[in-house]
């Protein structure tokens, strides 16, 4: 898998999880049927972590609940420096890939 891939596959994780928690938003402003806490750390945790924290910032959703308020950003730490990791260190992303089994 190629680093264009990679990014891509990222963005579009982050980009579902921005919606699913602008939806969550619409949903309790309504009273309708919400998505459930670990569904959306479920997202933030494979690698949707900053469209977590962007949602959460701009719809000011979730922002004292826990364990929203420590997670988030605690996942986001994570993955900046696992990003950080692999840009250094490119060999890494086989090894990573094969150990998946991929």
């Amino acid at each position: 898998m190629s680093a264009l891939s990679v990014a891509a596959v990222l963005g579009a994780i982050n980009v579902l999880t921005f919606l699913v928690f602008w939806r969550d938003k619409q949903a309790a402003r309504a009273g309708g049927r919400r998505v459930r806490e670990s569904t959306l750390l479920g997202l933030a945790a494979l690698g949707g972590s900053l469209g977590a924290v962007a949602a959460q910032r701009m719809f000011r959703h979730k922002t004292r609940k826990e364990p929203f308020r420590t997670a988030l950003p605690v996942l986001l730490a994570l993955h900046v420096a696992l990003g950080i990791a692999l840009i250094a260190n490119p060999d890494l992303v086989p090894d990573m890939l094969q150990s998946l089994g991929h």
